[in-house]
């Protein structure tokens, strides 16, 4: 029995994005309903493309690795059902995986790279920072209280309405914000960051959006027009937007280095930043990442962009890495759940912000995402 895994069973999200992106404009965002239909149209499809691709038979599988938690429920439960109908048909182990966890330990497929690490992991659901001790070990430094930066960028860019704009109609949100932003005047709005009365890790960005609202709103009345048409500086609230999340997430990445430090959790010397995420994909960010990692004698790894964003390649990883430690391998797969919410390793961000922390203010580390 070969090592193989089923590379391509990460059907909680995977499918989520591969099916809906064609659609996500149309919808104004995923519908659960609509992401759990397409993963029950296309998970056997997949299954089978994948088997004759690899050129793997399924009794050559040494087990079946599969998102259980935490993401949408309606889609988490597709992808479940199929993995232990299949697990039981054939007798095979199956390794629940942990969505963040993957994210995390991606970068050990693509680098050598021993534990422990510094792990930034931002994207359309997530925003947390957190110390990887080992393969399911893991210290939770914080996380966003309300959304995610990659759902906010997307809203904003709904919001500026720029499937609308003859550059991005066929973009992600995200990715319409950073192609307009390259050309944009960061100055022409400045935006107050969220929580800096904390000294902790934790992120926001509910209200860096509503701020950005009214200031689109106030452009829009400036200019005498109404909303859904193009504003004539949009590139510039592109690039106010994209450098306030930037340096809200330099911020909170720089306190948990020092804390890191401080504590002996990372070495003192030559500690690794690992950025994962669909959001890690955004050159600006990563610029501003890269140059805080330099001035803290950091390395920045990211995997490559394909495996930034959710996909199979890192869920299959997570079940080799589980399957060789030997983690988390069931044998009976009975009573197996999914979890639509769930934390990542133990939660010490409380101690983080009991030791009060303080970075250097705004003007002073703006340069690091310039």
């Amino acid at each position: 029995m070969t090592p193989a895994l089923l590379w391509w069973m990460k059907l909680a999200v995977f499918w989520e994005k591969h099916c809906t992106v064609r659609r996500k404009f149309i919808y104004r965002g995923i519908i659960p309903v609509v992401a759990q239909q397409l993963h029950r149209e296309n998970i056997d499809q997949v299954v089978q493309e994948a088997l004759r691709a690899s050129g793997v038979s399924v009794a050559e599988l040494a087990a079946v690795a599969t998102t259980v938690k935490p993401g949408l429920a309606l889609s988490l439960g597709v992808g479940l059902q199929y993995s232990l109908s299949l697990v039981s048909r054939h007798q095979k182990p199956f390794i629940p995986i942990h969505h963040m966890e993957a994210h995390a330990l991606t970068i050990r497929l693509t680098h050598h790279l021993e534990f422990p690490f510094l792990v930034l992991l931002i994207s359309g659901g997530h925003c947390l920072l957190a110390v990887a001790q080992g393969v399911s070990d893991f210290l939770l430094l914080g996380q966003s209280i309300d959304i995610a930066p990659g759902d906010m960028l997307d809203k904003v860019a709904r919001r500026l309405s720029l499937r609308k704009h003859p550059e991005c109609h066929s973009m992600a949100g995200g990715k319409a914000i950073e192609h307009l932003a390259q050309t944009g005047n960061q100055e022409l709005l400045t935006f107050p960051l969220p929580m800096q009365q904390y000294r902790n890790c934790n992120f926001s960005f509910s209200g860096l959006q509503n701020l950005v609202n009214n200031a689109i709103a106030q452009k829009e009345k400036e200019e005498g027009i109404q909303e859904g048409e193009i504003l004539s500086c949009v590139n510039d609230v592109a690039a106010a937007v994209q450098h306030a999340v930037t340096v809200h997430i330099i911020q909170k990445t720089y306190r948990a280095m020092l804390f890191c430090i401080k504590n002996s959790i990372l070495p003192s010397k030559n500690a690794t930043l690992v950025v994962s995420g669909g959001v890690a994909s955004n050159q600006y960010i990563r610029k501003g990442l890269q140059n805080l990692a330099e001035a803290n004698d950091f390395a920045l790894l990211c995997p490559p962009p394909r495996l930034c964003t959710d996909n199979g390649v890192m869920i299959a990883w997570n079940g080799i890495e589980r399957l060789r430690a030997g983690l988390g391998v069931l044998h009976n797969a009975a009573g197996i759940r999914y979890e639509p919410r769930a934390p990542l390793g133990i939660d010490i961000s409380k101690r983080v912000e009991e030791e009060s922390i303080k970075v250097p203010k705004l003007k002073k580390i703006r340069w690091l995402a310039s």
